[in-house]
C-alpha cells in the first residue's frame, strides 16, 4: 500500500513539474504561430529565422561562440585541474577560488572592467563578436569548474596516474588516455552548460555592441514580436536537445563499460 502512494505521489510531482516548465513552452508556440487580427495559424515566423539577414547572422554567431568557449574552456581547465590535483595539490584551493570569483562579481562590473582590454583584443584581433569568447570563459568557469570537480573527486586520479606511469606512459598519455575518460561524464556536463549559458548570455554581448542571438531577440521583439517568441523557443529546444544527448551519450558510455 505505501508503495502504491509512494508511486501516485511521485507521479503526481512529476505531472505537475512537467505542466510547469512545458506550459510555458506552449505558450511561446501559440504565440509564434499566431495570425494577429485572425484566426488560424502561420509558420512564417520560424521560416523568418533562417530568412532574416540579422537573426540568420546571430544564431551563426552565437552558434560559434559556443563551440570556440566550450572548445577554449576545456583545453585550459581540464588539464590545470588535473596537474594540479595530481602534481600540485596545495594549490587547489587557490584555483578553487579563482575559479569561482566571477561567479560573486555581477556580468556589469565584469563588463566595465574588461572593456579596456577588449580595445586592445579589437586592435589586435579586429571587431569581430566572436572574440566574446573570452570573456565567456571567464563566465563560465565556476559551472564547469564544480562539474568536472565534482567528477575528479570521484576519482583515485594520483593511483591511476601512479599506475601509468609505472608502465611508461607520458603526462600527456596520463591526461589523455587516463584521467579525462574516467572524467567524461564531468567534462559533458561543463560543456552543456557553458553552450546553454552562452546561448542565454545577454550583458557582455549588449553592453560590448555585439549582435549575438539574445540581443537580436530583444531588438527583433521590438519590431517583429512572434519571430522573436520563435526564437527564444528555438534556442530553449536547442539547449534541451544537447541536454537530452548528453544524457544518451552518458548512458551509452556506462552500457558499453558493463
Amino acid at each position: 500500500m505505501s508503495a502504491l502512494v509512494g508511486r501516485v505521489v511521485r507521479g503526481t510531482l512529476m505531472l505537475l513539474f512537467a505542466v510547469f516548465f512545458v506550459l510555458p513552452l506552449v505558450a511561446l508556440l501559440d504565440f509564434s504561430t499566431k495570425r494577429p487580427g485572425v484566426d488560424g495559424r502561420t509558420g512564417e515566423p520560424w521560416r523568418g529565422l533562417l530568412e532574416h539577414p540579422t537573426m540568420s547572422s546571430a544564431i551563426m554567431t552565437s552558434l560559434l561562440l559556443a563551440l570556440f568557449t566550450v572548445v577554449l574552456m576545456v583545453v585550459l581547465l581540464v588539464p590545470t585541474m588535473i596537474w594540479v590535483r595530481l602534481r600540485v595539490p596545495g594549490a587547489t584551493r587557490l584555483v578553487e577560488f579563482l575559479c569561482l570569483l566571477p561567479l560573486t562579481i555581477p556580468a556589469l562590473v565584469i563588463v566595465v572592467g574588461i572593456k579596456n582590454v577588449y580595445a586592445w583584443i579589437t586592435y589586435l584581433m579586429g571587431d569581430s563578436a566572436l572574440t566574446l569568447t573570452f570573456a565567456y570563459v571567464v563566465l563560465v568557469l565556476p559551472y564547469a569548474y564544480r562539474s568536472i570537480d565534482a567528477s575528479l573527486s570521484s576519482l583515485d586520479a594520483t593511483t591511476l596516474s601512479e599506475a601509468a606511469r609505472s608502465l611508461g606512459a607520458g603526462w600527456t598519455t596520463v591526461v589523455v588516455r587516463v584521467i579525462v575518460p574516467n572524467i567524461w561524464p564531468g567534462v559533458l556536463s561543463a560543456a552543456f552548460i557553458s553552450v546553454a549559458l552562452v546561448l542565454g548570455e545577454y550583458t557582455f554581448a549588449s553592453l560590448l555592441n555585439y549582435n549575438t542571438l539574445p540581443v537580436a531577440i530583444v531588438q527583433l521583439g521590438q519590431r517583429d514580436a512572434p519571430m522573436s517568441m520563435a526564437a527564444a523557443l528555438a534556442s530553449i529546444l536547442f539547449a534541451s536537445t544537447l541536454l537530452l544527448m548528453l544524457s544518451l551519450l552518458d548512458r551509452g558510455r556506462r552500457t558499453s563499460e558493463r
